[in-house]
């Protein structure tokens, strides 16, 4: 884009570029002497396209730069989302739609992120699986539920609860149910109906349950 001595007239001659001070990532471009940026461009994007003093830029070349820009813009938004904790596309291309970005430029930013496997929904659906047992003890039933929530298909949410222990499961519904047990009032037959509901809404399967339930009330008759 560097016309060297002969200027076209479709073109402008860039004169400074300054950093953004609130947005540091960021440029603005100075044309002509101008009071006025005419850009506010991504560092990723300066680079790109050159965009440096003395360089001349094609008026045909800007819809392009801008186009590149809205990408590069949706690509750290998503990165900057991602940093806090890990995400399935369908909750960046959530967040994308609430920050107003194009349809067209999500679907590019979400296929880049997934190709640069900064974003894996299968492998997020069976660490999350994990995590939703080990610290919330939640039941399978309840994890998929919750993965499907979170946009994971239902083929990736099946593999990941179908890789968790079954022991360990059992085991995360004993520790729920026993917690559980001391706030049950009632007689003791209305408090076991009552601990059988509150572990099968926390997404246990029936066998699980029952199991649960058996080695609650034995350990509560032998701490008696």
């Amino acid at each position: 884009m560097n016309f060297g001595k002969e200027e076209r007239e479709d073109a402008f001659r860039i004169t400074s570029v300054e950093r953004d001070l609130k947005k540091r990532d960021r440029y603005f471009i100075y044309a002509d002497h101008s009071e006025e940026p005419i850009l506010s461009v991504h560092e990723d994007i300066l680079i790109e396209y050159t965009l440096l003093k003395g360089h001349s830029v094609s008026v045909s070349d800007l819809p392009g730069i801008l186009e590149a820009d809205q990408k590069q813009n949706a690509y750290t938004l998503a990165l900057a989302y991602l940093g806090m904790k890990p995400r399935t596309r369908k909750e960046i291309e959530r967040y994308l739609i609430r920050k107003e970005i194009a349809p067209e430029v999500i679907e590019q930013v979400a296929n880049r992120l997934e190709a640069e496997h900064t974003i894996d929904d299968g492998d997020y659906a069976k660490r999350f699986a994990e995590q939703r047992l080990r610290n919330h003890l939640k039941g399978r039933l309840s994890i998929k539920q919750e993965l499907l929530q979170r946009g994971v298909s239902k083929s990736q949410a099946a593999e990941a609860i179908s890789e968790l222990d079954e022991d360990f499961e059992l085991e995360a519904a004993v520790r729920a149910g026993g917690k559980k047990w001391p706030f049950i009032k009632g007689e003791t037959r209305d408090r076991i109906r009552k601990l059988t509901m509150f572990l099968m809404r926390r997404g246990y399967p029936g066998g699980v349950v029952r199991e649960a339930v058996k080695q609650v009330m034995n350990d509560k008759r032998g701490d008696e």
